[in-house]
């Protein structure tokens, strides 16, 4: 019997040596994967993920078993099946792909779902490895696994769930529940819910209201339908407001009122009634949601609506609107106490900070304003080349570091996620490739890649032409600044010579597309803007007619050539139709002419006043980034000290010698 016992052991033994032989063997001969087949079976689990079709997953998995990319197919494969998967299945990929982008992904999405299932002694284990960390419903949910589980004092969880939950756009369940949760336990106050339903209320998401009145109680959740939908008819019925829930449920009603007429919310609010039975913090938060709705409406009554919320803390967004309505009626005491305001961490912004200063240098105090300046001047961004030049200083460029070594370079082309990141991005599969590039430069170990690293993964990303992760990787380094990497000018036979051809600047139309498309040439937006210079399609049709290109279709504008042919011959109209404005012809290129129009009504204000109020957060951003990058383009291509003031001319309403305007223009 031991004889036997022996032989079959070395039997076993002498099998699983020939084994690995055998498979060392196949490792070293087999043929590699087909580049274009595998591409091919990874386009087709893109679509399959996307329907949670888990069977054409597992079919199509074995064609690209052994590729770079085999990681992102099992991330799809897993993912489709997260909801009914056993621990050891998911664990297994997770060790499987260990380190990679695409197991901390999954390992996020795992996270979500074993919070929905209350399974907290998995996701409390699982959330100790999860890197990112940047999703607020896995943090709420381990915030309420560490409650249940009594690891943690209620009071040390609330804040850390409060300010998730305020800060969340849409109803999700993960934080909702946690916040209910501390309320009946009396660790979070009933006011934390109703100023989520208020935010609700005033973005016009009615379900994020519902939502949190809910957690106090469902009976109420008819009530603030009723005051949402007709806030006016709700306060015409209401005499008296004796009662808690009716005077929180009269605020909301105010405030939704407010979006849809700020006059009308105005002329609601100072009624006795209203005046004698709110408390003053809900008085102030309708005075806040009439400001800021008021604000956006460019109206000069804003600033007064302001006024009456000084001792109430309102959403830090309403607060910048109050400090951008001061700004347009050029109240610079009111600027100062609204920025003061702001939290702590806001007022430290570029933006801040600078009117800050110009505040206190139009107040009198010309070295505050001076020390504030210099905190935050430099050629790059809006605001800081705004202060350099309120220092005296023109935008001059950094010094070139070095390049990067060839331990530099080829330590950053060893990594697998960046190698991935690339071939995803090449195969078609972009968005996927740009979160796993993000991932590696700047989420894999904290604080991201050292500064040499970063411009050596940028210098690969340019030499590839993928100039998005070009620009952005470059842009994240602070103390060594390449300005090539950061605003590179490929296609300069294209694009020079046909700006010239129209009479724009160069710098203009580079500076445009670094923020449209970051030189992308397959670059397609949300709303079907296509190309380089992302123009639209009725744009394009449009455009092609005035400048008499013959045979033109949409499909074209994919067509580098067709894109800046149409795309500067447009901006060159926008900018003759708004008298060779650079910030105005930027907001009709991206928010549309007749908005521009629109918004130019009323008094003439320096061009940095006016920009701030372009009441569209996109709009508002875009235009600065264009007038900034402009300015550094400028810079590079002329090669001399650039003043951001020479285009920045005052604007307001349409000169009476200026041309009348073309009122078809898209």
């Amino acid at each position: 019997m031991a004889g036997c016992w022996v032989r079959s052991i070395l039997t076993a033994c002498r099998a699983a040596l020939v084994g690995l032989v055998g498979a060392v063997w196949l490792a070293a001969h087999a043929t590699p994967p087909d580049d274009d087949a595998v591409r091919q079976a990874l386009l087709a689990m893109r679509d399959a993920a996307a329907r949670g079709d888990v069977a054409r997953l597992d079919a199509l998995r074995p064609q690209v078993h052994g590729d770079l990319t085999e990681p992102l197919a099992d991330y799809w494969w897993m993912r489709a099946q997260l909801d009914r998967a056993n621990p050891a299945d998911v664990r297994a990929v997770l060790q499987r792909w260990s380190g990679t982008y695409w197991e901390d992904r999954l390992r996020n999405d795992w996270l979500r779902v074993l919070g929905a299932r209350a399974d907290w002694d998995t996701l409390l284990t699982e959330a100790g490895a999860y890197r990112m960390n940047d999703d607020a419903e896995v943090r709420c949910y381990v915030a309420l696994a560490r409650l249940e589980r009594g690891l943690a004092p209620p009071q040390e969880l609330a804040p850390v769930v409060q300010q998730a939950w305020l800060a969340q756009r849409n109803a999700e369940p993960g934080c909702a529940q946690a916040a209910g949760r501390l309320i009946a336990i009396g660790a979070l106050p009933a006011e934390v819910a109703w100023q989520r339903a208020r935010l609700g209320v005033e973005a016009g998401r009615l379900a994020v209201a519902t939502q949190a009145v809910a957690l106090l109680e469902p009976a109420w959740v008819p009530v603030v339908q009723q005051a949402y939908n007709q806030p006016q008819r709700y306060l015409d019925d209401k005499v008296t407001a004796v009662r808690q829930r009716t005077k929180e449920v009269v605020t909301l009603a105010l405030i939704r009122l407010a979006s849809l007429d700020p006059q009308a919310a105005a002329d609601e609010a100072q009624h006795l009634r209203w005046r004698a039975q709110l408390t003053p913090q809900e008085r102030g938060w309708v005075w806040g949601a009439i400001g800021r709705r008021a604000a956006l409406r460019l109206d000069g009554q804003a600033l007064s609506y302001f006024e009456r919320t000084w001792e109430v803390e309102l959403p830090a967004e309403w607060r910048a609107w109050h400090v951008r309505a001061a700004l347009r009626a050029q109240a610079w005491p009111v600027v100062l106490r609204a920025i003061e305001r702001l939290p702590a961490a806001r007022q430290e912004e570029a933006v801040w900070t600078y009117w800050r200063a110009h505040a206190l240098q139009a107040t009198g105090q010309p070295e505050q304003a001076r020390a504030l300046l210099q905190r935050v001047a430099g050629p790059e961004g809006f605001y800081e080349q705004l202060a350099l030049e309120a220092r005296g200083q023109p935008v001059t460029l950094p010094a070139t570091p070095p390049p990067p070594t060839a331990d530099e370079a080829a330590t950053v082309r060893a990594n697998s996620g960046l190698q991935r990141a690339l071939r995803l991005i090449e195969w078609g599969l972009r968005n996927e490739g740009v979160r796993e590039w993000h991932y590696e430069v700047a989420l894999h170990t904290p604080g991201g890649l050292p500064e040499r690293l970063l411009l050596a993964a940028a210098a690969w990303a340019c030499e590839r032409a993928v100039w998005d992760r070009c620009i952005n990787t470059s842009s994240r380094t602070r103390q060594q600044v390449d300005v090539a990497q950061r605003y590179p000018m490929p296609l300069r036979d294209l694009v020079e010579p046909r700006a010239q051809t129209v009479g724009l600047d160069p710098a203009y139309v580079y500076g445009l597309i670094r923020q449209e498309s970051r030189f992308v040439t397959d670059a397609r937006s949300a709303v079907g803007a296509s190309g380089l210079m992302q123009v639209m399609p009725a744009t394009a049709r449009w455009t092609a007619r005035k400048i008499g290109l013959q045979g033109f279709e949409p499909q074209h504008l994919h067509d580098p050539s067709t894109n800046v042919t149409i795309g500067t011959a447009y901006l060159k109209l926008a900018l003759d139709e708004f008298e060779g404005s650079i910030p105005l012809a930027a907001a009709a290129y991206n928010a549309g002419p007749g908005r521009a129009r629109q918004w130019r009504q009323g008094p003439v204000l320096p061009a940095p006043i006016w920009i701030e109020n372009i009441p569209f957060d996109e709009t508002r951003d875009y235009v600065q980034r264009v007038v900034a990058n402009t300015v550094v383009y400028a810079a590079r291509l002329t090669g001399q000290p650039q003043r951001p003031s020479e285009r920045l001319a005052p604007i307001g309403p349409r000169l009476t010698t200026a041309r009348g305007f073309d009122p078809s223009m898209p």
